[in-house]
Formats: C-alpha cells, structure tokens, sequence
C-alpha cells in the first residue's frame, strides 16, 4: 500500500509502498509505535512513542501537532482500522511538514 517515509534528520519525505503495520514497525526501528490522526481522510501518523525518552534525534511538526522524533510513517486506514493507501500527495504533505533543529 502507498505510504510516505519521513526523515527528519535527512529533511526527506519519500513514498513508498508497506504491506501491512510489521513493516511500520520495522521502518520506524521500535516496538512503541502509535498513530495520530491527520485529518478527516483517515490517515494517520505513526512514530515511536518513547521518541523523547530515547533522545531520539530528528524532529519534525506536521501541521499543529506536537513534534515528533525520529522517523514517522504516514498510512491512510480502513474503517476497521486496518492500513490502507494514504490519501495524502506528497506536495500537499511537504507543505504541511516543518523539520525542526
């Protein structure tokens, strides 16, 4: 399924293409893996939830939510939840990114 990779210590958002959420969990490194809404469209940003504790390096802020750590991974969902393709173009989602030092 279509997904976007953010590296905030590359200042880099790519897509890419996940299975299912093991490979979210891989891509991000740790097993502390949450998910955000990002909008009505039902994507949502994952990222390592201990991010802060780690002293992971690496910020981003992604519209007004709070700054996250290390790498996230933006997947859109089923109505069950489940990983879906993002909604999301990647210009519309530069735009809305800010790396932070």
């Amino acid at each position: 399924m279509k997904a976007f990779l953010i590296k905030p210590t590359e200042q880099t958002i790519e897509g890419i293409e996940i299975s299912n959420h093991e490979d979210i969990v891989k891509l991000i490194g740790f097993e502390t893996v949450i998910g955000d809404d990002i909008g009505t469209s039902g994507d949502k940003l994952y990222f390592d939830e201990e991010c802060f504790l780690r002293g992971t390096e690496g910020r981003f802020q992604l519209d007004k939510l709070i700054p996250v750590s290390g790498i996230g991974v933006i997947v859109g969902s089923e109505h069950d939840g489940s990983p879906a393709d993002t909604h999301l173009d990647i210009e519309d989602l530069r735009s809305r990114i800010k790396f932070l030092d």
